[in-house]
């Protein structure tokens, strides 16, 4: 999701507050004011939880079916077990979102933005019934508390020098309620419980809104921040205004202000920042012509029909766009033009300032190592397509929500996971990015409603892809986290064993019955009960009670205590070999030669303890001299390399994130991108998965320390492409500027 704020003035003092910590560009007052909505917010997420066991359960009361009742009763678990994550992700992301407009930068902050209510796009029948109860969410917000809200926007204007909107507000119901989706995303109900838990944020969060921008509000007056603006009146719950449609985002005024004259003025507020900047590159497209004539800029349409002219031709290779120079091209034409006109035809300063800035974000965009040499090539050729947006919209440098610039941003995206493949041709998202530049450079003229089509059609492509890879990753994390459950059981299991065999001698019938079937008893039952319950112990008294079964013993009450034993020892037995499933037949096998142990360890002479009685063939001894170890998995265990804790690759592999994007190089062919899915803390291991969910990757921490230390693996940036390609133009022109 990305953010609609506007961008703010690339100025000197931008730049040099750019170096400082995200905390410390915010006054102190908006810090105050984040502490307190924080501290409201948290009460609202705690009521919302308290009442929700007795929702759900009255939910499952009232249900028609056993499968009905089951998923509330599911429900009611889930919101128990992740909710202090949920409480924790919401501050977090609350947290991010006042961060983000302290910031100074030329790009819109992707963290904690807004959802866009306002458009529906193509989604699954689920995703269109979540966000039509979202919009009906934010929209009661905005009937029934706007006035606050707005005044509260204007007051936050005051103190940033980012443009914000009442969606775009840190504290606005569209902000709110994408903090607790973010934080919530990993609840696996379904969609009529997630929808409960909807209407459960809105009773217990949204409704006390007018107390939080109250509160805000009052805040910022005290410290002088726009005392003159009326205050808004108290509301009670009697008395809420009716309700009115949620208002665009885009349209969304501070309080005072235009709607219109506010996108217009921040448009032309970053161009003209930009312009400034772009003023040295100036001339730089032009006529190769001698000519005594005053140049004659041509029009901004004269400028739209070369480049239409230019677009059908608009090589396809990677090594022919790498010597394709636009502005090259340009002036060959300009050149025609003029010698054609007798006339010298210039293109005007603002359409060059566009052709500059378009042409250095391509160079950036096809020179990034966070994209896929094979996507490059096709990319690289919407350069023309981008360029007329630009020269025909200049909110497409400044809106982060624009079409054009979100459609790159989302193929970049979308692209991040790709590895260069002999097949690439045939992957369908290789397909489908190629038909939508196809389809940009065959049909696009100067109607720019081509690209929120092109937007809607691939964001609709791009979600069923990412439901069928998380379905996969979800399956791989549970999966990589029952293996480590497992291994830990296995452990545990295997510690107990050694502790009681290791430097015994013992009937070789009940070591290998304990190695080989009592453990997957134990191990069985570690995984469902734990190891502190009483079926464990249970399992840990019967092998103690084998054990000392077959011990020889001189005590003189030995003989009561094994005929007291032996009974209750064997049904235990009996019992957990069958809920293992062992074997049948290996196990009427042991408890045959069992029976040979105990009748003559009850026949046994008690003055000579180690005789066995006669007649009886002796049982096969065996010395346990070594330590048992368990069958695993078969994976063969990774070298542990001890590192100290500040280690520079221990320091990267600290920052790496679930969900994040790392590239591991075995040489300049052999490349492989893959996610982070899950870090096992058990088992310190870290599962990676390729962009269709599947596992592809297994390492530990210290192995991956070591592979950051040689520089064979990196972690992607996977930050939106338009703004980071803008950002990096920005800090060039700046650097150039002041040489």
């Amino acid at each position: 999701m990305q953010n609609d704020g506007k961008v703010v003035p690339l100025n000197k003092a931008a730049a040099d507050n750019a170096n400082q910590t995200p905390l410390a560009r915010l006054p102190v007052v908006l810090l105050q004011v984040r502490d307190k909505a924080a501290q409201q917010l948290r009460q609202g997420l705690q009521a919302l939880f308290d009442n929700a066991d007795d929702t759900l359960f009255e939910m499952a009361d009232k249900a028609h079916n056993n499968v009905e009742q089951n998923t509330f009763f599911e429900a009611m678990r889930d919101l128990r077990l992740k909710r202090k994550s949920i409480e924790r992700g919401f501050l977090e992301r609350l947290n991010e979102a006042f961060v983000a407009i302290g910031q100074y930068e030329i790009a819109e902050p992707t963290v904690a933005a807004p959802v866009n209510y306002d458009k529906l796009e193509l989604v699954a029948n689920d995703d269109l019934e979540r966000t039509v109860a979202l919009d009906a969410m934010v929209g009661k917000v905005l009937a029934r508390d706007g006035l606050a809200l707005g005044q509260l926007t204007a007051r936050l204007n005051a103190l940033v020098l980012k443009r914000l909107d009442d969606a775009t507000n840190p504290l606005g119901p569209a902000m709110v309620c994408d903090y607790f989706l973010q934080a919530g995303r990993n609840l696996g109900v379904e969609i009529k419980v997630k929808l409960i838990v909807l209407k459960l944020f809105e009773k217990y969060v949204l409704a006390d809104t007018d107390q939080l921008y109250a509160e805000a509000n009052q805040l910022l007056i005290a410290t002088g921040v726009l005392p003159e603006l009326k205050a808004a009146p108290a509301r009670r719950s009697a008395d809420r205004a009716p309700a009115r449609p949620a208002q665009r985002r885009e349209d969304a005024p501070s309080a005072g202000t235009q709607p219109g004259a506010q996108l217009d003025e921040s448009v032309q507020e970053v161009f003209g920042a930009l312009q400034e900047l772009l003023h040295q590159l100036r001339g730089s497209v032009a006529p190769k012509l001698e000519s005594a004539q005053e140049a004659q800029p041509i029009s901004t349409n004269d400028l739209m029909r070369l480049l239409s002219h230019l677009q059908q031709y608009v090589p396809a290779s990677q090594a022919a766009q790498d010597d394709y120079d636009l502005r090259h091209q340009l002036e060959q034409l300009l050149t025609r033009v003029s010698v054609k006109s007798g006339r010298f035809r210039v293109i005007g300063v603002v359409d060059e300032d566009v052709i500059n800035l378009i042409t250095m974000l391509f160079e950036f965009i096809l020179d990034d190592r966070n994209l896929p040499d094979s996507l490059k090539a096709l990319i690289g050729r919407l350069q023309i397509p981008m360029l007329k947006v630009a020269v025909l919209d200049k909110s497409f440098f400044s809106r982060g929500s624009h079409p054009a610039r979100r459609l790159l941003n989302e193929i970049a995206s979308a692209a991040m996971g790709w590895g260069n493949r002999d097949d690439y041709q045939r992957d369908s998202l290789y397909l489908r990015i190629e038909q939508i530049v196809q389809r940009l450079l065959n049909d696009f003229v100067d109607d720019t409603a081509i690209f929120s089509e092109l937007l809607a059609d691939f964001l609709a492509f791009t979600a069923d892809e990412r439901r069928r890879s998380e379905l996969l990753e979800q399956r791989t994390r549970d999966a990589e986290e029952g293996r480590a459950k497992a291994e830990l059981a296995r452990q545990r299991v295997q510690q107990e064993l050694n502790s009681r065999l290791l430097g015994k001698v013992m009937p070789l019938v009940v070591v290998r019955l304990l190695e080989e079937a009592w453990s997957k008893v134990l191990l069985l039952t570690c995984l469902k009960h734990g190891d502190g319950s009483p079926q464990w112990q249970e399992g840990l008294t019967t092998m103690d009670d084998l054990i000392w079964s077959v011990e020889p013993h001189d005590e003189p009450q030995a003989h009561e205590r094994l005929l007291q034993v032996v009974p209750g020892l064997l049904k235990a037995l009996r019992e957990g070999l069958t809920s293992s499933a062992f074997d049948p037949f290996a196990t009427s096998e042991f408890f045959s030669q069992l029976e040979v142990l105990h009748v003559q360890a009850l026949k046994r002479d008690a003055r000579q303890p180690a005789a066995w009685a006669e007649g009886q063939e002796p049982a096969a001894l065996v010395a346990v001299v070594e330590e048992i170890v368990l069958a695993g998995h078969g994976d063969a265990p990774q070298v542990q390399v001890r590192l100290p804790a500040d280690d520079p690759g221990m320091l990267q592999v600290s920052k790496l994130r679930t969900g994040c994007w790392v590239e591991f190089v075995e040489d300049e062919d052999h490349r492989q991108r893959c996610k982070l899915a899950a870090i096992i803390e058990a088992t310190d291991k870290y599962v990676f998965v390729n962009r269709t969910g599947m596992k592809v990757l297994e390492k530990t921490r210290s192995g991956l320390a070591v592979e950051f230390r040689r520089g064979s693996v990196r972690l992607l940036d996977d930050a939106l492409l338009f703004d980071r390609a803008l950002d990096s133009v920005v800090s060039n022109l700046r650097r150039l500027k002041n040489k």
